[in-house]
């Protein structure tokens, strides 16, 4: 993937992310990487989202550095590294306060898989962190929001529950490509807020079955998918 491809890419999941309504004023940010170079970009720090522009985007390395002092980068670009570092097979993260997912980010509830709009798209619950200790909050808040993470998914696959709720935080997800990670995070506020409405009427709602889990799951993903029209 060229520079420039790249950071049209990333330029464009930021937008969505507005577009789509899961981000309000600058609470929000989206990256890319190329994996051959390791090169991130990702939206500068505090830059309204109508004046960016693909020149405006961050390159960094997956240490968390900046490349280039024009800009600053996101405030989260360290979680965005540790999670480039830790799913090696992510190409695109995003960060939101989209309001479902946030509210049961805050509650610390995980969003279990109650029907098959949820298993169309993560293969069972989507996780919610622990809180960061105080110390973990001192010493680097942002790089150990990443760590947070990822212990979560210790036994888990990323790639087939690529999101995760940050207690007291929001939603961090990511994809294949900057273009599918803002798909995931859209499909996260809409099956959140199904989840919101599911326990406001049953408090403790059971999840769907492993066989139907499996059967929308699988049809959509994986060697053996059979949704769409294929290559």
């Amino acid at each position: 993937m060229t520079d420039e491809t790249l950071r049209d890419a990333v330029l464009q999941a930021n937008l969505d992310t507005v577009r789509h309504g899961l981000v309000l004023s600058t609470f929000g940010n989206a990256s890319g990487i190329d994996r051959e170079t390791g090169r991130i970009l990702i939206k500068p720090s505090g830059v309204p989202y109508d004046s960016l522009t693909a020149a405006d985007m961050v390159p960094c390395d997956l240490d968390g550095r900046a490349l280039d002092n024009r800009l600053r980068p996101s405030s989260d670009l360290a979680t965005h590294a540790v999670l480039y570092r830790a799913f090696q097979g992510i190409g695109a993260v995003i960060h939101t306060h989209s309001t479902f997912a946030t509210i049961m980010a805050q509650a610390r509830r995980p969003v279990p898989a109650l029907g098959t709009t949820h298993a169309d798209y993560f293969y069972g619950t989507i996780p919610v962190t622990r809180d960061l200790t105080p110390d973990e909050i001192a010493d680097d808040y942002v790089l150990n929001t990443g760590n947070v993470i990822v212990e979560t998914f210790k036994d888990v696959d990323p790639l087939s529950i690529p999101a995760v709720l940050v207690a007291g935080h929001g939603p961090f997800v990511w994809g294949r490509t900057p273009a599918e990670a803002v798909h995931n995070a859209v499909i996260l506020e809409e099956v959140a807020r199904m989840a919101w409405h599911v326990m406001a009427l049953n408090p403790a709602p059971q999840p769907i079955s492993q066989a139907l889990l499996d059967r929308h799951y699988l049809r959509k993903h994986g060697a053996q998918a059979t949704y769409g029209q294929g290559n």
